[in-house]
């Protein structure tokens, strides 16, 4: 008996000791996750099934929020409006930018299919976590954020993005093997997602959603044709968006609709995921 009592007060204290972080995503918690392990407690924001661009936090969250001694922010769309609403709850928090060094591209969904030019400058694309090498980056970031607020377990942040960041470089590894000699380089999406993957593949994302919005009948006619052209064989589409669009094109082109979850909360399985499907359909 008087082991269970010890083994439970010692629980208790390394309970205590965990830093309570909130994140905006899902891919976010097993970046905290693998970095801090068991030192933190990671609550999300926006939960499965839903959009970042349209999120709004339930009371229950914001009740949480306020336990948070880090947010980690990585800019998608809702915390534009949020975060300082979160600040507002929970004013020691520490908000910490994980896309802090990143230099971030324009949105895909702003390309111009007839003129192959950028259309619209202002809008960033903010999905960075889709990058293995960003991935990288925002893992530091994180590392340093724990550091900060918790320097007496310096070593094990250090130790644990180590070997996150070799875990990292092992699947960039897998990646060029399997998509660095496909015969098509280009792929159709919903909604532009993977730019920075294709960027760093040296792939190309054509889109079928324009700025946020669903296409207009002339837009359509205009991607099954490049579509066409182009010979392309898959369009990605994610749970979180309608396949309808998507599929109308597939249909007249004679191509597949693959989901592809860019909010999961495995990134390792589901980057991997993509990989595969990629030189599946793109070979």
């Amino acid at each position: 008996m008087k082991k269970i009592l010890f083994a439970l007060f010692i629980c208790t204290i390394y309970l205590q000791a965990a830093i309570n972080v909130s994140v905006s995503i899902l891919p976010q918690k097993y970046f905290v996750k693998q970095i801090a392990g068991d030192l933190a407690n990671v609550q999300v924001m926006v939960l499965p099934g839903s959009e970042p661009a349209t999120y709004e936090p339930k009371p229950k969250q914001l009740s949480h929020l306020m336990k948070s001694k880090i947010y980690f922010a990585i800019g998608v769309p809702f915390e534009k409006n949020w975060l300082t609403k979160f600040k507002e709850v929970s004013p020691k928090m520490l908000v910490v930018d994980v896309s802090r060094s990143i230099k971030k591209r324009a949105m895909s969904s702003s390309y111009n299919l007839k003129s192959k030019k950028r259309v619209k400058k202002d809008a960033l694309d903010p999905h960075i976590w889709l990058s293995p090498k960003l991935v990288k980056v925002i893992a530091k970031n994180i590392a340093d954020a724990f550091i900060k607020m918790d320097p007496n377990h310096k070593d094990i942040y250090l130790s644990n993005l180590k070997s996150f960041t070799k875990q990292i470089s092992s699947l960039q590894k897998y990646a060029h093997k399997k998509l660095d000699h496909l015969k098509h380089t280009e792929f159709m999406v919903f909604h532009p997602v993977w730019g920075y993957f294709a960027d760093e593949f040296h792939l190309k994302q054509i889109p079928i959603q324009i700025e946020g919005k669903n296409p207009t009948p002339k837009s359509l006619i205009q991607l099954i044709k490049y579509a066409k052209d182009k010979d392309i064989k898959v369009i990605f589409v994610q749970p979180q968006f309608s396949k309808k669009s998507a599929k109308v094109i597939a249909r007249n082109i004679g191509a597949k609709v693959v989901v592809l979850d860019p909010l999961s909360q495995n990134w390792t399985k589901s980057i991997k995921d993509a990989i595969d499907s990629f030189e599946t359909y793109l070979k």
